[in-house]
């Protein structure tokens, strides 16, 4: 069985990966018609939903183990982490919207 540590590796790795791809996206070349990026976004999105379900698989561990202190002391840390990594996700990607919006989706 996997050890649930590897929850919060596997969350923090599509956190970043939900980062990295607009950052990426956006630093190519505007001038190259750059057709993918609505799937990069669509792919951007779910690294960071997926980053969020494991973190719930996490704390559903923690529950299951009876580990109160444990949930007591990591949840607040939890629901900041969720809500940057949604804020700066949704910013990313609505900039990639801004800047790609006239070139198509094909």
């Amino acid at each position: 069985m996997i050890d649930a540590g590897w929850l919060n590796i596997g969350s923090l790795i599509l956190g970043l990966v939900a980062w990295i791809i607009p950052i990426i996206n956006l630093a190519g070349d505007k001038k190259q018609k750059n057709m993918k990026w609505i799937a990069l976004s669509i792919i951007s999105f779910s690294a960071c939903a997926i980053a969020i379900c494991l973190q719930i698989f996490y704390n559903l561990h923690l529950v299951k183990i009876e580990d109160w202190a444990a949930l007591g002391d990591t949840m607040r840390g939890v629901a900041v982490a969720s809500t940057v990594l949604v804020i700066v996700t949704i910013l990313l990607n609505a900039l990639t919207l801004f800047l790609y919006r006239d070139r198509g989706a094909l």
